[in-house]
């Protein structure tokens, strides 16, 4: 495996050269379902990923994944296509109808075949698949594992894959993505323990390394969640999709921003302002506390910006006559958080609660068969735009989302690589052939060993710099600028404020400095290449949002509050050019699902 030996700087590094057929960043949900379906295909996958894959962000979804199985009572009449409309219509119409046509149709039987690899399903009396209402759906279709419904899957997925026999390249920093002729043709990758570099060659690179919510000062996301995928591909040429589009959950619990999962509302959880009033009857009569995610924030937040919120911070949400039994059996997980991270039995009192960032409907943009602009390179999940969520996700479909389209791309990267000559790409360079896979001779490492060497480079320039900033002082400075200017509620000189602070805190990254300069086990500088990708993420969120002058899903305008489809129902592509985002436009795929009114 160490193929060659280097010394930099006076001090022991080694760099060392993988070649595999599919490299896949990122061990979540999609990683894992793409890296399952394409080793049973027969191909040689690696994943590379920054933790351990069970401490990944989908560990912690807790409502449940959607599918039209028709197991509840009275939604025995639910198709696909009621799912499709549902989705359609919670997007605000800017979601890909056909993009959304495959998530819906290949939605049951992605949800049996995890119950066939062994995920453990809540049931019904009559031993189905148990399903729970949702915000937004016209039928009790989220099939859920108690709370813990991510956390089973995951768990599932890990045992099939690591039965598979793929590998994995834990606890691994990918600083960046190697190309050559227009062609991505692997990663490079810092091994978190020693320092050490190592170039990874494939034929296939997928993305899947989930969202950007840690831009944010309040988020449920994990501390992982950076936007690593979505800034390599940026910083290679590629676009991204729809960025401005951020969902805020609506509840969070006060003072940790812990999701309290929709499946809480789902089971008949009430929410209710100082006043004892249930405030949702003045913004979604006929829904209520099951309106889509968008509309149920930005009831909370006003709530609380008009003086009707406890403590002018929270709302309560309200379980308490769902009682002991149905609490224990259905949201235990929840019980235990509002215990051990506020002091409250959720049996006895109303958990208080705010919104809170959740989820990035922005990412790499891609086709359905998980392709992105650039041969070579794949995306799947939340570090993805396919675009199935348009302007706001509707709350069950993002563990859809990620298995679903995960075993669609490990499918395409299985059959693109079964396409290419043998041995590797075509007009190979003079590379020496150091395969773990033993791929084949003419495989070219050229390009690898010189984006390493340009990495290494980079990274020892950032740990001799001297700076003024520490790394904590502009990360939180940029999550407070982000959540205050570009948060549930945008308007035009908000905006201009955040900008004039991005702008400042832009520079300010440029005079970071380490205080601990070792290669082993440097947290700190993980923790700068993080931030120097959150940066480079909120600015494409920022311009984004500056530019889209309607009210749009989670992109809400109080200057604007109107949905403009003549100007703006079109996707927003951020390219970087010449160091700077540009913002250009691109149109939504429409179908059988005319644009109407939006009303629940």
């Amino acid at each position: 495996m160490n193929m060659n030996e280097n010394d930099v700087n006076g001090g022991p590094e080694i760099a060392q050269y993988h070649q595999h057929e599919i490299v896949i960043i990122g061990g979540g949900l999609a990683g894992l379902r793409a890296a399952y379906e394409a080793a049973t295909s027969g191909r040689d996958v690696v994943v590379v990923t920054k933790v351990h894959p069970l401490r990944s962000h989908s560990v912690a979804a807790q409502g449940g994944i959607n599918a039209a199985l028709g197991n509840a009572i009275g939604a025995e009449d639910d198709r696909w296509e009621s799912h499709a409309f549902d989705t359609v219509k919670g997007s605000d119409y800017l979601a890909d109808q056909d993009a959304v046509e495959v998530l819906t149709k290949e939605a049951p039987q992605a949800v049996i075949d995890m119950e066939w690899m062994g995920t453990v399903f809540s049931r019904t009396e009559e031993g189905k698949i148990a399903q729970r209402p949702f915000g937004g759906a016209g039928f009790p279709r989220t099939c859920y594992a108690a709370d813990r419904t991510g956390h089973n899957l995951l768990h599932t997925l890990y045992e099939q894959v690591v039965g598979k026999g793929v590998r994995f390249l834990e606890e691994y920093f990918v600083t960046s993505l190697v190309t050559e002729g227009g062609r991505c043709i692997g990663c490079i990758a810092m091994n978190t323990a020693d320092g050490s570099f190592h170039g990874i060659s494939a034929q296939a690179v997928l993305l899947a390394t989930g969202g950007y919510g840690r831009i944010f000062a309040r988020s449920t996301n994990a501390l992982i969640n950076n936007g690593d995928g979505a800034a390599l591909a940026y910083k290679a040429g590629l676009p991204l999709e729809d960025m401005e589009f951020v969902q805020f959950h609506p509840t969070t619990l006060y003072g940790t921003s812990i999701l309290i999962t929709e499946g809480a509302r789902g089971e008949g959880g009430l929410l209710f302002n100082n006043k004892g009033e249930r405030f949702m009857k003045d913004y979604a009569p006929k829904a209520m506390e099951l309106a889509p995610r968008d509309i149920v924030a930005r009831a909370i937040q006003q709530e609380i910006d008009h003086g009707r919120g406890f403590e002018n911070e929270y709302v309560h949400l309200d379980l308490t006559h769902l009682g002991a039994e149905k609490i224990n059996e259905r949201l235990p997980g929840i019980r235990q958080i509002t215990m051990d991270f506020a002091g409250i039995d959720p049996i006895k009192e109303p958990i208080p609660i705010q919104p809170g960032q959740h989820y990035s409907m922005g990412g790499v943009a891609c086709s359905s068969a998980g392709r992105t602009p650039m041969d070579g390179l794949y995306a799947a999940g939340e570090a993805s735009c396919v675009s199935v969520h348009g302007a706001n996700r509707l709350g069950g479909n993002s563990l859809l989302e990620a298995v679903v389209y995960g075993k669609i791309v490990g499918r395409t990267m299985a059959d693109d690589v079964s396409q290419l000559p043998e041995g590797g790409m075509e007009n190979p360079g003079d590379g020496k052939d150091t395969s773990d896979g033993n791929i084949g001779e003419q495989y070219s490492l050229k390009a690898v060993q010189e984006t390493l060497e340009q990495e290494r480079s980079r990274i020892q320039n950032l740990l001799n710099k001297e700076g003024t900033f520490r790394i904590h002082e502009v990360r939180d400075s940029l999550q407070r600028t982000m959540f205050d200017h570009f948060g549930v509620f945008r308007d035009e000189q908000t905006m201009v404020l955040g900008l004039e602070r991005y702008n400042e805190l832009k520079d300010q990254l440029q005079k970071v400095s380490l205080n601990y300069k070792g290669r082993e086990f440097n947290q700190s500088l993980i923790h700068l290449l993080e931030l120097e990708y959150m940066v480079m993420i909120a600015e494409t969120v920022t311009h984004g949002a500056f530019l889209r002058k309607e009210s749009r899903g989670s992109h809400f305008r109080p200057d604007y509050p109107t949905r403009d489809d003549e100007n703006f129902l079109f996707h927003s592509m951020a390219y970087l050019k010449n160091g700077i985002t540009e913002i250009e436009y691109a149109p939504v795929t429409l179908g059988k699902f005319p644009v109407k009114e939006r009303v629940y």
